[in-house]
């Protein structure tokens, strides 16, 4: 198969994570309904990227946050948003560039997108969750085998 010169890889990961700013501004206007809650994992090197430094080194590759129960000042823009969490009780402001996003689920409704970040070589290294201030999650079982609705936009590594 020929190379393609229209960089279709970038422009449906650039989409898709206009999904991701779409949701987190309807959060941001009238807070989660229902039972919506939120996993958002991103790379914690990645450019744009301001987190606390405890946070960066104990996550110094990628991180996963919750947002569910306690967030506060939720500001999402065209190209990242900014949230206040809590880590074991210490409050922390992050902001998080869309480019630096690798997973965004939504276990409620067994929903999730993952997205290759600029410079990341394949599968994310094994890490564990930030575990902001959130009750254990019940295994969702959003895995993309069981028919869930997990989209994975994967066109292989340019050579």
């Amino acid at each position: 198969m020929p190379d393609s010169l229209i960089p279709y890889d970038e422009i449906v990961q650039e989409a898709l994570r206009a999904v991701v700013g779409r949701v987190l501004r309807e959060i941001e206007r009238g807070g989660l309904p229902g039972e919506h809650h939120f996993y958002i994992t991103f790379k914690t090197t990645a450019s744009g990227v301001d987190i606390p430094d405890h946070l960066r080194e104990r996550f110094p590759d990628e991180m996963t946050i919750v947002i569910q129960n306690k967030f506060w000042d939720l500001t999402v823009g065209d190209d990242s948003f900014s949230i206040g969490l809590s880590f074991n009780q210490i409050p922390a402001n992050l902001h998080v560039p869309y480019a630096a996003i690798t997973a965004f689920v939504d276990p409620s409704v067994d929903f999730g997108l993952q997205f290759q970040v600029e410079g990341d070589p394949g599968e994310p290294a094994p890490h564990e969750d930030a575990e902001n201030d959130h009750p254990e999650p019940a295994s969702d079982g959003v895995d993309g085998e069981d028919g869930s609705n997990v989209v994975t936009v994967d066109f292989g590594q340019k050579k």
